[in-house]
């Protein structure tokens, strides 16, 4: 019987949308090497994957999950028709704020929660005397674009009128962050304080790769590391710019999406620094893009088993105490 201690480390995970069944990948490679998470935290997909970490699901669990239980079609849900019956985008657009209503993801996600007996952020709180940042496991990122400000929920639950952040459901957060403009409607929550509505898409808007979410204070070393993990396209020089670019059709809905797609995938890359580069694990997307709901299972897989590769990848040249000597001395 092994005695060797359980290796542990604050996760980050960056969005993505469908691209993040390759999160899905790196944490089943991090899990077989024995790590085991301390905090999480995401945006978009990475706040899926790190909330279905922490209520419980094990790296062999979200395999099943991402490769198995998921069809991604049921996704696109509740699209208006125009006046030939076909799938009006643009109009359902412009009725809704976004193309699908999300209404099936946020079923979904509930139920597996449900499964774990977690559904509240209170059942996700760390003991008394933790640091303010890290008073709950989870942590997601999403936009509220009425106060023009980020959201990183629980911890800012008061800024739309909830007194107490424990009441707060993760289902609802995680369907918050989510919310891809354009693809998603936006939610929107009504605060019982001011009666405002807060209306709030992907947390990915202002921050995609909240990999700073955990750090000490300047001058504290870390007990454990924290490990990022971001989504770049294959064979990019440099993983962790902004994309290379990209044709855009003439549709008005490509047209939509090639400006999301540069909001989200592009603002946080401008701000990496050496420190968060040492401990990233840049995972290939092999040409998957954020919305591409009609992937098929060999290509999930081909994405999952990317993601595992990276972070094998990655063990092998990572070493903590000369990441804390170079950095956190």
């Amino acid at each position: 019987m092994s005695t060797a201690k359980p290796l542990r480390a604050d996760l980050v995970f960056e969005g993505g949308g469908v691209k993040g069944i390759a999160l899905a990948g790196a944490y089943r490679e991090l899990s077989d090497r024995g790590y085991q998470p301390e905090c999480l935290a995401g945006t978009s997909a990475g706040a899926i994957t790190a909330a279905l970490m922490a209520v419980g699901y094990s790296g062999p669990e979200l395999e099943d999950i991402v490769l198995h239980r998921m069809h991604f079609p049921d996704f696109e849900d509740h699209v208006f028709l125009d006046d030939f019956g076909k799938p009006g985008a643009v109009a359902e657009f412009l009725l809704h704020r976004g193309m699908h209503s999300g209404d099936y993801f946020l079923q979904w996600i509930r139920a597996l929660l449900q499964a774990k007996g977690k559904t509240k952020f209170g059942d996700l709180r760390n003991p008394p005397g933790s640091a303010a940042n890290r008073q709950y496991r989870l942590q997601v990122i999403a936009s509220d674009i009425t106060a023009r400000t980020m959201l990183v929920l629980p911890r800012d639950a008061a800024q739309l009128g909830i007194d107490d952040p424990d009441e707060l459901e993760i289902a609802q957060a995680v369907r918050m962050s989510m919310s891809i403009p354009v693809f998603f409607e936006p939610v929107v929550f009504k605060n019982p304080k001011t009666g405002l509505d807060h209306v709030i898409v992907d947390g990915g808007l202002l921050s995609n790769y909240p990999l700073w979410l955990f750090d000490c204070p300047a001058g504290t070393p870390p007990q454990f590391p924290t490990f990022g993990m971001t989504l770049v396209p294959s064979g990019q020089p440099a993983p962790l710019q902004p994309e290379a670019e990209q044709p855009v059709s003439g549709s008005d809905v490509a047209f939509l999406k090639a400006i999301v797609s540069t909001m989200l995938e592009g603002r946080d890359r401008f701000y990496i620094d050496a420190d968060s580069f040492a401990r990233t694990i840049p995972i290939p997307t092999l040409g998957i893009t954020t919305t591409d709901f009609d992937i098929t299972p060999a290509q999930a897989q081909a994405l999952f088993d990317s993601g595992k590769a990276a972070a094998a990848e990655f063990l092998k040249t990572w070493d903590f105490e000369a990441y804390k000597k170079r950095f956190r001395s």
